[in-house]
C-alpha cells in the first residue's frame, strides 16, 4: 500500500485551487486515509467553487491510482472547515508554507440527489434498537407499495446493509459514478462494500463527511420515489452532514420501551427539530416478546414508552415490532422478512409502518418543528 508521505508526494503534480499552487502547498487538504488498498483524500474549497474545482478533483484521484498497490481513490471536496482557522496538510513538515486556501464555508443550502424524489433518515439516540434492521425492512415495505427505492448505508464506522441485505462485492464504476448494488429490488450503497468487513474506521468528522458525500452525490441512483438513508447512531457529525447537504423530508425514530433507550430517542427528535427536519414518527421495536411454545407474551424492555413518548412530543406513533427469532435470523441471513416471508405477521407489520410513513411523505403530514436559533 502506498504511504501517505507517496500520496502526498503523487499530489503534488495537481495545480491547487488557485491553479498555480501544487494542492498539498495549498494548505486545502484535510485528511488522507487508507483503508486496505483504497486511499481517501478530502479537500476542503469554496461550496461556491465546487463545480469548477471538479477537473482538480478527478485529477487528484487519477494521479492516486496510478500508484502501485493502490486499488482505487475517493478524493472529495467538502466544506467543514471553520472560517479562517489553519491546517496543517498531512505529510508536510509543521512550518512548511501553506499558502493561501480559500475559505471554507460551514454552511450550505441543500440540494437534492437528481432522480430522487424523497429523502428519509431512520435515526436512533443510541445504538442496539434495531435501526438498521428496521431500515431494511422499511424500505422493503415501501417497495411492496410500489416505491422505488434505494437505501443509503450512513453508518461508516458500522455499516450492516451489506449483511443485511446478503450483498457482497464492490460496486462498478465508469470512473465518474458508482453503480449501486442491488438485492430484492432496492438499490443500496454502503461503505461495507468498499472495505472489508472487520476493518476498523478510525475517521474524524471531515473524512466521515466525505464518504458520505461520496455516496450520495457520486452513485448514480438512477430514479427512486424514496431514499432511506440509515443513519448511524447518536446526534453527530453524519446527521448535521445529511441535513445540511441533502433536504430531508422527514426523519423516522427507532427506540425499544425502555426508559433509557427514550431518554436517547428524545435527544434525536431535538436534534431533528434543531436542523428543522419533520419528523415522520416514532417506531417501537423490541416492543414484546410473544412465547412460540406457549403463546404467553412477555414484555422485556417495557411496554408501550415509544407511544407515550411519541405522544408526549407530539409526532405520530408508527407502530410496534415484536422482538421475535424470525426477524433476528432473516437479518442474520441477509434474508429481510418483509422480501422472503411477505405474508407473515411481521411483515404485515412492516409494511403498515411504511403506508404510514408514505402517508406522511406525501400528504405533509409530519410535524414540522420551528428552527431553532441561539443567538
Amino acid at each position: 500500500m502506498a504511504s501517505e508521505k507517496e500520496i502526498v508526494a503523487a499530489l503534488s503534480r495537481v495545480p491547487g485551487p488557485d491553479g498555480v499552487t501544487p494542492l498539498p502547498q495549498s494548505g486545502t487538504i484535510a485528511g488522507v486515509t487508507t483503508v486496505g488498498g483504497k486511499v481517501f483524500v478530502s479537500i476542503e474549497v469554496d461550496p461556491a467553487r465546487a463545480a469548477a474545482l471538479e477537473p482538480m478533483r478527478r485529477a487528484a484521484e487519477a494521479v492516486i491510482k496510478q500508484l502501485p498497490n493502490v486499488s482505487g481513490a475517493v478524493v472529495t471536496l467538502t466544506a467543514e472547515r471553520p472560517a479562517g482557522a489553519a491546517r496543517q496538510t498531512p505529510g508536510l513538515q509543521a512550518g512548511a508554507p501553506a499558502g493561501p486556501g480559500p475559505r471554507a464555508q460551514a454552511a450550505q443550502k441543500p440540494t437534492g440527489i437528481p432522480g430522487v424524489k424523497h429523502i428519509i433518515a431512520v435515526a436512533s439516540g443510541k445504538g442496539g434498537v434495531g435501526k438498521s434492521t428496521t431500515s431494511a425492512n422499511l424500505a422493503l415495505g415501501l417497495a411492496a407499495h410500489g416505491w422505488r427505492v434505494g437505501v443509503l448505508d450512513a453508518d461508516v464506522y458500522g455499516p450492516s446493509m451489506p449483511r443485511l441485505f446478503g450483498l457482497g462485492g464492490k460496486p462498478e464504476t465508469d470512473g465518474k459514478v458508482m453503480r449501486p448494488l442491488e438485492a430484492y429490488g432496492i438499490k443500496v450503497m454502503s461503505i461495507g462494500f468498499l472495505v472489508d468487513e472487520g476493518t476498523a474506521m478510525i475517521w474524524r468528522g471531515p473524512m466521515v463527511q466525505s464518504a458520505l458525500t461520496q455516496m450520495m452525490r457520486d452513485v448514480a441512483w438512477g430514479e427512486l420515489d424514496c431514499l432511506v438513508v440509515d443513519m448511524p447512531p447518536g446526534t453527530g457529525d453524519a446527521q448535521l452532514t445529511m441535513a445540511q447537504t441533502v433536504p430531508l423530508k422527514g426523519a423516522v425514530i427507532v427506540s425499544t420501551p425502555q426508559d433509557l433507550a427514550l431518554i436517547d430517542a428524545r435527544r434525536a427528535v431535538g436534534m431533528f427539530g434543531k436542523v428543522n427536519v419533520p419528523v415522520l414518527g416514532v417506531v417501537e421495536n423490541m416492543s414484546y416478546f410473544m412465547c412460540p411454545q406457549c403463546g404467553t407474551r412477555s414484555d422485556i424492555f417495557s411496554h408501550g414508552g415509544a407511544r407515550h413518548e411519541a405522544e408526549k412530543l407530539g409526532v405520530p406513533f408508527l407502530g410496534e415490532v415484536p422482538l421475535h427469532m424470525e426477524i433476528r435470523a432473516t437479518s442474520d441471513e441477509g434474508r429481510p422478512v418483509v422480501a422472503v416471508d411477505p405474508t407473515s405477521h411481521h411483515a404485515r407489520i412492516y409494511r403498515d409502518i411504511a403506508a404510514g410513513v408514505m402517508a406522511r411523505l406525501e400528504g405533509g403530514g409530519a410535524r414540522a418543528f420551528p428552527r431553532i436559533v441561539i443567538e
